[in-house]
């Protein structure tokens, strides 16, 4: 994984504490609103219970006098979620959310009520309130135990396989749904006022936009999407060309020339795959999450029945080809962290084990599905199959992370003796190396001044 610009997350961070600040003393401000936007004619009084902290959002959880059901309002933090996304970040989730709810049986929060910056308490941010759900993280059940919370998040090696198949077929009957629905175009899902209907109206806002603002300092977002897509290959194409503009603007994306050249050839080598990768070009697109994964999961830990899949907040209508991949969570720790931390034979060997065994449990569930419906379209086990086959997995994750594809290029796409370059980058390459070069100069002395 590629490193952060520290400059740009220690901004970050800054701008989060101050809101944070501002967020602690409106606290009772933000509890009585979450009490008077319960349902029913007698608002109970609320009480503050705890704080909930995840990667781009800060969640307080309400308790009321009168003992019914808790509750949770949810901001994006500042300086983690940028600025000029967090209305559109909520609006998209909160859609996605009641598209769930009305199409699938997806187990999800119900959402009490939602607003903008200017509809919260003291203008603290947009918002979300849902119904408390109560559980255990999923992944938090499935994982080897760990001595801090640094240690890597891996799924347990004696995991008890009648209970992670029981895990699977939830989790399989989740993904065979959202994989039956389809939108005519690329992007944020809403539903039309005129037809009813649902479609993909908006540009797709996606998690790595969002690292590449917050983390990346004077990123150029006007080369962001701006409207939906109606072909998956220029959608698959502006994935590649923000890996381009990733790879000329973070001053310390390369640590030496040799660095610089790798990354050179495998961003745009990964621009070159496009075509070769490309499914279904026209659509019909399908909802995905690529957050859709244990860590964002409730489940009972007595049980193990799943109680609530969370954190929709980048999900779009997107290619049909990620939601025909194989799970990529299956170990819990993604492929980009063994390839970090480990190697690749490593992570074979601990994931192909159980990709079958998912696969097995997805073809169970199929059956009974269609057995159920009398489908005959071709089945997702059989298209997780084939881009496990044809190395479209790797593909597919490597072009939706900016500060992983470089090395998901290197370690499961790349083939000795192939031309890689065209001739015009290859002419380039010595101008753009020294270019890399004299941007980690300055950046690493303007780190020494602002860190000393």
């Amino acid at each position: 994984m590629t490193v952060f610009d520290e400059l740009a997350e220690t901004d970050g961070d800054d701008e989060f504490q101050a809101w944070l600040s501002k967020v602690i003393d409106a606290k009772q401000k933000i509890v009585e609103f979450v009490a008077s936007q319960m349902q029913g004619n007698h608002k109970p009084v609320g009480e503050f219970d705890r704080y909930l902290k995840g990667s781009f959002n800060l969640s307080l959880v309400v308790r009321f006098s009168d003992g019914g059901p808790k509750a949770l309002i949810r901001f994006p933090k500042p300086g983690h979620t940028a600025t000029t996304f967090q209305d559109e970040k909520v609006r998209n989730e909160v859609h996605f959310l009641q598209f769930l709810s009305e199409k699938t049986t997806i187990p999800i929060p119900k959402v009490v009520n939602w607003g903008m910056t200017e509809d919260s308490p003291q203008h603290i941010g947009p918002f979300i309130i849902i119904k408390y759900v109560d559980g255990v993280s999923l992944a938090n059940i499935l994982q080897q135990p760990t001595e801090n919370e640094q240690d890597e998040v891996i799924l347990k090696t004696d995991v008890d396989d009648t209970n992670l198949e029981y895990i699977y077929e939830q989790l399989a009957d989740y993904m065979l749904q959202l994989s039956k629905l389809d939108f005519s175009t690329i992007g944020a899902i809403s539903k039309s006022q005129s037809s009813n209907e649902w479609t993909a109206s908006e540009r797709p806002l996606t998690y790595n936009m969002n690292e590449l603002k917050t983390v990346v300092s004077d990123y150029p977002t006007g080369g962001f999407p701006t409207a939906p897509f109606s072909s998956a290959k220029a959608y698959l194409d502006s994935l590649a060309d923000e890996h381009l503009v990733h790879l000329r603007t973070q001053r310390n994306l390369a640590n030496s020339r040799e660095d610089a050249k790798r990354r050179i050839i495998a961003r745009h080598r990964f621009k070159q795959l496009v075509s070769s990768y490309c499914l279904d070009d026209a659509g019909p697109f399908k909802p995905y999450c690529d957050d859709l994964q244990p860590s964002n999961m409730l489940a009972d830990p007595d049980t193990l029945r799943i109680t609530a899949v969370l954190d929709f907040e980048f999900a779009n209508a997107m290619p049909a080809q990620f939601a025909y991949d194989p799970p990529w969570w299956l170990l819990l720790l993604g492929p980009d962290m063994w390839l970090e931390h480990h190697s690749m034979e490593e992570f074979m060997d601990r994931y192909l084990p159980r990709m079958e065994q998912f696969l097995r449990v997805l073809e169970k569930v199929e059956t009974r599905k269609n057995s159920e419906e009398q489908q005959s379209n071709t089945l997702l086990s059989v298209r997780m199959r084939d881009s496990w086959a044809s190395g479209r997995f790797w593909f597919d994750y490597g072009i939706r992370k900016s500060f992983d594809v470089d090395a998901v290029y290197w370690a499961a796409l790349h083939k000795d003796g192939e031309n890689m370059l065209d001739e015009e980058t290859r002419e380039d390459m010595e101008q753009l190396v020294d270019m890399k070069m004299k941007q980690l100069k300055a950046y690493d002395a303007e780190c020494k001044i602002r860190f000393s």
